[in-house]
């Protein structure tokens, strides 16, 4: 069986957390300063992981090693995070949140198309990033994935079935829809290590990687050492019974706990 640690990463700056993606403290406490970023990735060299940029669902499946990817298609990922993979032979993943496709402090098509010409993989965040996805009707994620593929194959000229999931929030509908509109592999925020199939959709666990996060822990968890995913899916499990508790009032706590 597939062992892939993939790494969910967000914007990355060089003085403001404002430079990149959007903006607000819900979106800023995952935002990495670039020197803490520059950081990391040498902790993870040091673990010698295999890099992996498979694409489809069944090279997912069978490849073993390490992924990069990063969500909401700030401008970050251009200016600073894909020179810092490509310095070390790696290429990553990137996924778009469409209806921002060339805002301020967003990739723009020809970022994209570069990137993608370079060898990253570029996939869907949805269209609009709806903050609880798992909550929206069937219909809206159906055009939610629909749309931001469609905005997808335009720019880069050649078919996306790759996706992450925006929120957080893993649920039947939001696989299930993502097949539907012709997804095959969904990247979740689920910090396990082995890809899994459920109703024709290949889904990818990853490990959030957070501001403040130790370089030597980051490289335990890149070479694959037990503990540290143990640690990240117990704390996943119980965030899990607090936000169907909370609801849209979970993600400010967490932007007001990490503020403190």
């Amino acid at each position: 069986m597939a062992r892939v640690i993939a790494l969910l990463f967000h914007d990355v700056y060089l003085a403001s957390p404002s430079e990149s993606g959007f903006n607000g403290p819900v979106a800023d406490r995952y935002k990495i300063e670039d020197r803490e970023f520059t950081s990391l990735m040498n902790a993870v060299a040091t673990s010698h992981p295999r890099v992996l940029t498979p694409s489809g669902a069944n090279a997912m499946t069978e490849a073993s090693g390490t992924i990069v990817t990063v969500d909401d298609g700030g401008a970050s990922y251009a200016s600073l995070v894909a020179d810092a993979l490509e310095g070390r032979g790696w290429r990553g993943y990137c996924f778009m949140s469409t209806d921002m496709i060339g805002r301020t402090g967003f990739l723009s098509a020809a970022a994209l198309r570069d990137l993608d010409r370079r060898g990253h993989v570029i996939g869907s965040h949805s269209a609009s990033h709806p903050v609880r996805f798992s909550a929206s009707r069937w219909s809206d994620a159906l055009n939610e994935w629909r749309r931001s593929r469609a905005s997808l194959e335009d720019v880069l000229g050649h078919e996306v079935r790759v996706a992450s999931l925006p929120g957080g929030y893993l649920s039947r509908r939001s696989w299930l829809t993502a097949a539907e509109a012709g997804i095959e592999v969904l990247f979740t925020s689920e910090p396990v290590a082995h890809p899994w199939r459920r109703d024709g959709c290949t889904l990818v666990g990853r490990f959030t990687v957070r501001p403040g996060q130790r370089p030597s822990d980051l490289a335990a968890l890149a070479s694959g050492r037990e503990w540290p995913m143990t640690r990240q899916w117990a704390s996943w499990r119980m965030k899990k019974l607090v936000k169907p508790l909370m609801g849209p009032l979970y993600p400010r706590l967490g932007a007001w706990i990490a503020r403190r």
